[in-house]
């Protein structure tokens, strides 16, 4: 298994996935003080070896990529998600390319 992050840098993620779903009034939402009181009880203590604590930890770093995951493809649908019906040139333009123009001008490029 992979190294994990520190729980504060996947805490500070999560919360800024909230905030960035439900706006600034985020601290009033149940998320927010379910997930605070999640890391409030599964804080370090001075125990050597917390198999429940590394659990906690590996479960909100999942919930963190399932956060920034869901997000990203939110916005990736919304830029690609069909419109209807649309015209070669923009379909062309919105991957990157261009329609190709015969030289010399024989009547039927615009």
């Amino acid at each position: 298994m992979a190294s994990l992050s520190s729980p504060l840098r996947v805490c500070r993620g999560i919360l800024k996935e909230l905030r960035a779903l439900q706006g600034p009034r985020y601290k009033q939402s149940l998320a927010y003080n379910y997930v605070m009181d999640q890391f409030r009880k599964n804080a370090v203590t001075g125990e050597r070896y917390c198999r429940a604590q590394q659990e906690a930890h590996h479960a909100s770093h999942t919930y963190l990529c399932l956060l920034a995951s869901t997000r990203s493809h939110q916005a990736l649908h919304n830029l690609y998600h069909g419109k209807g019906e649309r015209s070669p040139e923009e379909v062309a333009s919105l991957v990157g390319l261009r329609l190709p123009t015969q030289p010399g001008g024989k009547g039927w490029e615009k």
